[in-house]
């Protein structure tokens, strides 16, 4: 039985060179971030630039919180991401409304998001994501390197309906590994865990979390 291969997304990318280092280390997606509380907040311009240097077979992620209708649809027109990231309190209808391919993030552990069946009670709101994102909790938006309990996942994990789970908040070079083991979600997205300052990455650290990715693949 061939391993499974963990799919990867490197996020809140700011710079060309991140962009060539993910993307020459092996990620599968990149993502770009459009909400303004945010130190990897990225202009439409940017964005689009940054979008261009994107090789074939790499899927560009967008990621709101709480956007209007009308800035969603100015970086979908501009940037042409291949999905849509959704990160605070939007509907599912909203979710849907932009007829686009979508992921659903959930920040486990919150006011509402503390048992196992409260978690899948909340993500099954949302059957037609592409996949259901799990984020640490804290207090306002946005990730800091963070990570919660795994055992809140346990209801997920044994739902015939799931939809994919990628993993984030706290993951590193040298945690990565360990949560595919524990979990086993079907991507893993890092933000934090490999920067040197908000919004700056390094090359060296995507490096070392892809590879640890694929170690933890091979078993």
């Amino acid at each position: 039985m061939r391993p499974h291969r963990t799919r990867i997304k490197i996020c809140g990318l700011t710079r060309p060179q991140d962009v060539q280092a993910a993307c020459a280390a092996g990620a599968d997606a990149i993502g770009f971030v459009f909400y303004p509380k945010s130190s990897r907040l990225v202009s439409l311009e940017q964005a689009a630039q940054l979008r261009a240097g994107v090789p074939a077979l790499v899927s560009v992620v967008v990621l709101f919180v709480n956007a209007s209708e009308s800035e969603v649809r100015e970086v979908q027109q501009r940037v042409q991401p291949e999905l849509l990231q959704f990160h605070g309190d939007e509907s599912p209808e909203y979710c849907a409304s932009f007829g686009q391919r979508y992921v659903k993030a959930f920040r486990v552990g919150g006011p509402g998001l503390d048992t196992q069946q409260a978690v899948l009670q909340a993500c099954r709101r949302y059957p037609d994501a592409a996949a259901w994102l799990f984020d640490r909790y804290r207090d306002g938006y946005g990730r800091r390197g963070l990570s919660f309990d795994p055992a809140l996942l346990g209801a997920v994990a044994q739902a015939a309906d799931a939809r994919p789970v990628i993993l984030a908040g706290g993951l590193k070079p040298d945690t990565v590994a360990g949560a595919i083991r524990t979990l086993h979600p079907y991507a893993v997205d890092v933000s934090s865990g490999v920067e040197v300052s908000g919004g700056i990455k390094s090359e060296a650290g995507i490096q070392a979390f892809v590879q640890s990715v694929r170690a933890a693949d091979m078993g």
